[in-house]
């Protein structure tokens, strides 16, 4: 049971679990206390949808982490492209948005493309630049400085004039703020694009490298700034293991690790699993196309005691679906059901986890 109280009057408020105000489909302002009137009945995983109002809810324990309004990132990664990250990302974004507040981070920055299943509503756009160093000839001695201390090689020295190679710049600013002469300020290059969108009740934030760049972690931590704070934030993760990987993953709270029964998914599951492991990031399996290959796959998570979440079976009919640019949940509603209990198991993990912590 859960008591409602609406915004028609006030009263004192004590030893309760929590406190919050429903708004747009989500507790927020936790602690306020406007009051009076109605009882909700909440059974099981089923919480309060459809009329949307506010009201000041005291619910009891068991029903918390169902909409207390508490934030959890899950990150979609996978060891190698094209074993099903995106269809899992969108499908999941999708299924859970009739019961949260959803937002969907399209990380993939070099070749974003959860908007062809999403098809958002882009409402804004904010350019992406780093800053890279301009020299100043008059000022410069030609000490060398900058060029020593560049880890990159993006500035030379030659006997009387220095050369800057701005793509290779990181833009970590050391050269600027060693330079003994003051003579190296800094500039912004453009390298790419955040745009911010909706699809119905999922947002969506997607980065986009700009053709010909090689830096795909500046724009990765610039989608990740627009993260919202409260709700469900999903996280698209490039392909493989690399620096752009490890960037869209940081500070996530899991990681479903997406592969798919063969030689090769194994060996990248693999590598995967142990770049989560040196974040500190617990982890799940889901496993895409079964039916064909082996079985090594689940031995390997057996082995390592990682959980096996979701078994999606090679299927024509998803196959067909996906190349149409339509996500499994839109297509097959009947796999709604299946990606809510895949939620609720990654928050059954994350939550075991931080009281194992805490103790």
């Amino acid at each position: 049971m859960v008591r409602v109280h609406t915004d028609r009057g006030r009263e004192q408020v004590g030893n309760q679990d929590l406190a919050g105000v429903w708004e747009g489909g989500r507790v927020v302002d936790l602690g306020q206390y406007p009051v009076a009137c109605s009882f909700v009945p909440v059974a099981g995983r089923v919480y309060l949808t459809g009329q949307v109002f506010p009201a000041t809810i005291w619910p009891v324990r068991n029903v918390v982490p169902e909409w207390s309004g508490n934030s959890m990132r899950v990150s979609i990664a996978s060891g190698k492209g094209g074993t099903g990250k995106t269809l899992i990302a969108t499908s999941l974004a999708l299924a859970l948005g009739d019961r949260y507040h959803v937002q969907l981070l399209d990380c993939d920055v070099e070749e974003p493309n959860d908007h062809v299943f999403l098809r958002p509503e882009i409402t804004g756009s904010e350019t992406v630049t780093i800053p890279v160093p301009k020299v100043n000839e008059e000022k410069c001695s030609c000490c060398r400085k900058c060029a020593d201390v560049c880890a990159y090689n993006a500035i030379a020295v030659m006997a009387d004039h220095v050369l800057t190679f701005p793509q290779l710049c990181h833009g970590c600013g050391a050269c600027s703020y060693l330079c003994p002469e003051k003579a190296i300020t800094e500039e912004g290059r453009e390298i790419g694009v955040v745009e911010c969108g909706r699809s119905g009740a999922v947002g969506i934030v997607q980065g986009r490298l700009t053709v010909g760049e090689a830096m795909a972690p500046p724009i990765i931590r610039k989608v990740k700034e627009k993260a919202d704070r409260d709700g469900i934030v999903l996280i698209d993760v490039p392909p493989g293991t690399s620096c752009p990987v490890v960037e869209a993953i940081r500070g996530s709270d899991f990681c479903l690790l997406v592969t798919e029964p063969t030689p090769f998914g194994l060996n990248d599951l693999a590598l995967a699993v142990e770049t989560v492991k040196e974040l500190a990031i617990p982890c799940g399996v889901v496993l895409n196309r079964t039916g064909v290959g082996d079985n090594r796959v689940e031995d390997y998570c057996n082995e390592k005691s990682i959980p096996v979440l979701l078994t999606i079976p090679l299927d024509t009919e998803i196959a067909r679906l996906y190349s149409r640019g339509i996500t499994l949940v839109a297509g097959m509603p009947d796999w709604k059901s299946s990606f809510l209990r895949l939620f609720d198991r990654v928050t059954e993990i994350v939550d075991e986890r931080d009281c194992s912590s805490k103790r």
